[in-house]
């Protein structure tokens, strides 16, 4: 989240759809410095058997109902599932309106890199479809970065695309 964080400072003109859509939150998890002595007790207190973590005053567990509030995510309404079938070029040139070359191209994934290139300064005078699909590019380098983030976090699924 730090490297997406110093290579793609969210746009002032992007800001509000980010917000409407309900990825503000994630995005300012970025600006928080993390507790690492807090995290290393929490690992040493977890027990996977049980799902929880064991705590002096008994057991914790760590529900949807906190993460949605900690990310300020919305979790209610229909589940999001369903089969991926697309052609990533075509996707990206629908949906971001640019297409990734061969090489930004990794299976059904797109570089971060690239997309961070492409897509984190809008021009001054963009025009609706245009800030909408940087604020995609934006929501969707988010997720790639923190919420699904591959091992070596440098590539994004696209199967989130269709849905921002």
């Amino acid at each position: 989240m730090r490297a997406f964080m110093t290579m793609w400072r969210m746009d002032i003109q992007i800001r509000p759809y980010v917000i409407r859509v309900g990825f503000y939150g994630i995005y300012r998890l970025g600006h928080i410095a993390i507790d690492w002595p807090l995290i290393t007790s929490l690992v040493e207190r977890w027990r996977p058997e049980t799902h929880s973590f064991h705590v002096p005053v008994g057991e914790m567990t760590i529900t949807l109902q906190d993460v949605a509030i900690l990310l300020g995510l919305h979790i209610h309404g229909p589940a999001v599932t369903g089969t991926f079938v697309f052609d990533v070029a075509a996707l990206c040139e629908e949906l971001l309106g640019v297409i990734p070359p061969a090489d930004a191209i990794r299976g059904a994934t797109i570089s971060l890199r690239w997309l961070c290139f492409q897509l984190s300064t809008s021009p001054p005078d963009a025009d609706e479809v245009t800030l909408e699909r940087c604020a995609r590019g934006f929501i969707l380098a988010l997720i790639g970065s923190f919420l699904f983030a591959d091992k070596k976090g440098v590539n994004v699924s696209m199967c989130f695309l269709p849905l921002l």
